[in-house]
């Protein structure tokens, strides 16, 4: 079992557990296959990952090999001040925060 952003699922990967919403609606549950459907109604209900059945051994990892920690720390420190009046702690603007990292350094390569 794998988390996995929602721009990284794919129709026929299977979900590991159940997928609810933020009032706790069950959307899709454990053991069924994802299909193309189900991933524009997670992205209506704000879901952004799911926990997806290890497919032995499948590459989940969204960053090229050659992105460093050091890069993501870089970044991450020059976008701070931007987020400097919202809570960082706060699910949405933490996965917000680590999106335009990410995108930060694959723009700055």
């Amino acid at each position: 079992m794998s988390l996995v952003a929602i721009d990284n699922l794919v129709p026929g990967m299977v979900l590991a557990a159940n997928v609810f919403d933020k009032s706790g609606r069950l959307l899709l549950g454990e053991g069924l296959e994802i299909e193309a459907k189900h991933l524009i109604i997670f992205r209506t209900w704000g879901i952004v990952e799911a926990d997806i059945v290890d497919a032995g051994g499948a590459d989940t990892n969204t960053l090229p090999d050659s992105i460093t920690q050091e890069q993501l720390d870089l970044a991450k420190s020059t976008l701070l001040p931007a987020y400097c009046h919202a809570d960082i702690e706060h699910p949405a603007i933490s996965e917000l925060l680590r999106l335009a990292v990410i995108r930060k350094v694959k723009h700055d390569r």
